[in-house]
């Protein structure tokens, strides 16, 4: 995703008719809610009576997405000694598509994820990347769990393979449905773990009845991912705090605030991409 430039029909965050809270509302009701771009725009003309069109809705989530997924993207996850992954599919335009997560055992957050239109090695190395990048040196004992599919296997193969920063770990596969070997009894409660994350991602997305581009299939990624590791309360915290808590993101006490600190947080991160980009100048 280009950091210096907004998606195509994203939406300026210079307001002229509406203003950020309702910005805020529209991805409280559309992200956290599970509500439809339709029925998101009538939520609000109904409940707080404010007049805006399922476009401008999408238009608001496009915007929000490419600000605040490089924020989500760079964290600095804790990541423990166990790590789980699995694919789930996703309908574009009627058409097979796959969507990757890699979440942290123990923390429970989403560290790697990607949408792909293929179930092959490419888009497996690109979620393991994005979890496993940020980490210099591999834990002890580390474990990557995913199922019997031979994808995670060359991907593995590829990171010890690095010139910079190689990592060499193996893949426990959980085979099949039942226990039916020591492997997968001893390990089948962590690859539960990792179906149940693709449960709660396919409650949200079953409202969409598929994705139209996966420009669109991203951006709500994104932002669901987003929502599930910074403002979704979760059992394993006792359903009173998100995965990961961001003491600026606790100053303020409703969702449409919280989304607006998110894009703050977006914001700045972009800024501090960009800056490291830019070539250096050494004066004498």
């Amino acid at each position: 995703m280009d950091l210096f430039s907004l998606p195509k029909n994203a939406s300026s965050l210079k307001f002229k008719k509406q203003n950020a809270h309702i910005m805020g509302l529209c991805l409280t009701y559309h992200v956290n809610l599970g509500l439809s771009l339709r029925m998101t725009a009538l939520a609000l003309k109904e409940v707080h009576g404010i007049d805006i069109s399922h476009t401008m809705v999408a238009n608001y989530s496009r915007t929000a997405a490419s600000i605040i997924k490089p924020f989500v993207d760079t964290y600095n996850y804790p990541v423990s000694s166990t790590v789980v992954a699995d694919e789930t599919y996703i309908k574009v335009r009627g058409i097979k598509g796959y969507v990757w997560f890699v979440m942290d055992a123990l923390s429970r957050s989403i560290i790697g994820y990607q949408v792909s239109d293929n179930r092959g090695v490419g888009p497996c190395i690109l979620a393991m990347r994005m979890a496993l990048e940020r980490l210099k040196k591999l834990p002890e004992n580390f474990k990557f769990i995913a199922d019997g599919y031979s994808a995670y296997l060359l991907a593995a193969q590829q990171f010890s393979l690095q010139i910079e920063n190689p990592k060499t770990f193996d893949i426990t596969q959980v085979i099949g449905l039942t226990n039916d070997d020591a492997v997968s009894k001893e390990f089948r409660p962590f690859k539960q773990l990792v179906e149940r994350l693709n449960r709660t991602f396919k409650a949200s997305y079953r409202v969409t009845c598929g994705y139209d581009n996966y420009d669109g299939a991203n951006y709500s990624l994104a932002l669901w991912v987003a929502y599930y590791n910074f403002l979704r309360p979760h059992k394993i915290t006792g359903w009173d705090k998100p995965l990961n808590e961001i003491e600026l993101l606790t100053r303020s006490d409703n969702m449409p605030g919280k989304w607006q600190l998110l894009i703050y947080l977006g914001q700045k991160t972009i800024l501090q991409l960009q800056n490291q980009q830019e070539p250096q100048v050494f004066c004498s």
